[in-house]
């Protein structure tokens, strides 16, 4: 003979461990299970590309205002001077280190507390 409470037991038994099996399961209120982790998603980013892109500019600045504070705006313009007559190359990078005027106060500000 059957036993229909047995046979709805299997039931929900087997729908338990398919349910298990494809990831899911069963969660008791209050506790932090899968859904609290799924809705907890990083926001996203506002600024895309820009945040790294003025990271690098500033630090580009950063290490200019540091050589030109080390060895004076005379000898760094020398420099600036040598590039320029050199390749195409040499020349984008003598117009990417030319002194800024952002460059030249946070390097006056560097030569004043080094020296």
């Amino acid at each position: 003979m059957v036993d229909r409470n047995m046979q709805n037991f299997y039931g929900r038994l087997g729908r338990i461990e398919r349910t298990h099996e494809a990831g899911g399961g069963f969660e008791a209120d209050g506790t932090l299970g899968m859904s609290y982790y799924r809705a907890r998603r990083r926001p996203a980013r506002r600024f895309g590309l820009l945040g790294p892109l003025v990271l690098v500019a500033m630090t580009v600045i950063a290490i200019k205002a540091v050589v030109l504070a080390t060895i004076g705006p005379e000898r760094y313009e020398e420099r600036l001077a040598a590039l320029r007559s050199g390749s195409s190359v040499e020349q984008g990078g003598a117009w990417v280190l030319q002194a800024d005027p952002m460059t030249a106060a946070l390097a006056e500000r560097l030569r004043a507390a080094i020296y």
